[in-house]
């Protein structure tokens, strides 16, 4: 499978992402995070005022998910309006990635601000899909290649953090989803002096980037 073979489905109120086989997805989502192995990530939109105090929001998707059939995929949630994806691609020494977000920025914020309740909705949610199987310690390693390249992304787009308006580094509630096949032999590094830590950080980088801009110039037509 190319990286620019994955699935992606984009219908109502649903980005989807699937694989087409089983994968090894590293995350940190509110519905099916941690290490666990699935055929598919999947959006949720929610809309304006939808989530309430009143309302969990494992328990809104989770549900969400299971009515669409979707109960064993990695599950994130996202206020950006539906239809506003970006990607980036990379390959490097026959190892490619594709990467799949939407960005929002509303609720921006820089690592070590002040504590603070988010006043809008507002994230980051990046699928990085490999094509090489990876080991554990590889798999944590290429999720923080990713932040890394998130990170970049958003202060080179000069936005600023809602709480101190010092230069952001992300959101409040930013969630990366690495993904990868589970067959081959499994790579033991993933970081930058490696291909795979390349192409991940390049993918990444490049789809935050567009998403960052497409978000600002909405802001300000």
């Amino acid at each position: 499978m190319a990286a620019s073979d994955l699935s992606i489905e984009c219908e109502g109120r649903w980005l989807v992402a699937r694989f087409g086989e089983p994968h090894t997805a590293w995350s940190w989502a509110i519905v099916n995070g941690g290490r666990v192995e699935t055929e598919a990530v999947a959006w949720y939109f929610l809309r304006a005022g939808e989530l309430t105090e009143a309302l969990d929001p494992e328990t809104l998707l989770r549900e969400a998910l299971r009515r669409r059939g979707l109960g064993d995929a990695v599950g994130l949630l996202t206020s950006r309006r539906a239809g506003a994806y970006v990607q980036g691609e990379a390959e490097c020494e026959g190892i490619r990635c594709h990467t799949v977000a939407t960005v929002g920025l509303s609720n921006a914020l820089r690592a070590g601000d002040p504590l603070s309740v988010a006043q809008t909705a507002g994230t980051i949610n990046a699928l990085c899909r490999v094509s090489v199987s990876l080991t554990a310690e590889a798999g944590i390693e290429a999720l923080a290649v990713a932040a890394e390249a998130r990170t970049a992304a958003v202060l080179e787009s000069g936005t600023e953090s809602a709480v101190s308006r010092l230069p952001a580094t992300g959101t409040g509630t930013d969630c990366i989803v690495v993904a990868h096949p589970n067959s081959g032999r499994p790579e033991r590094y993933a970081g930058k002096h490696t291909a795979i830590g390349h192409v991940i950080g390049l993918s990444v980088y490049d789809a935050v980037r567009r998403g960052a801009a497409l978000w600002h110039a909405e802001q300000n037509p």
